[in-house]
């Protein structure tokens, strides 16, 4: 079940940091009001992960699969800049976080 809240919290993350990029810096309503509802949801969810889960490696998996998925959106998305050493970099977080999967499965 640890795994279930923790992927609700990492994928209510990125719907609410895609949704503070359309906010315009908090100028338009309802991406600002997604925004907030989304990380409210996500840190409920994270929350509830810690339960079950240590904090060190729940957190890690958080941060870094919402930080490789937002990366991702905003090169195939958002047209932000994509190089050798920018795909990289998402890679090696994808890698930590498998990583740190492995190592606090047991």
């Amino acid at each position: 079940m640890g795994y279930l809240t923790l992927a609700g919290a990492i994928l209510s993350e990125i719907l609410a940091t895609t949704a503070m990029k359309y906010s315009d810096g908090f100028s338009r309503l309802w991406p600002s009001l997604a925004t907030l509802v989304g990380y409210l949801v996500a840190f409920t969810l994270l929350a509830r992960t810690l339960k079950t889960m240590s904090v060190g490696t729940a957190y890690a998996i958080w941060a870094g699969a919402g930080t490789a998925v937002i990366a991702a959106i905003g090169m195939i998305f958002l047209g932000e800049s994509t190089g050798p050493l920018k795909i990289l970099g998402v890679l090696l977080v994808i890698a930590g976080v498998v990583v740190l999967h492995v190592g606090g499965a047991h």
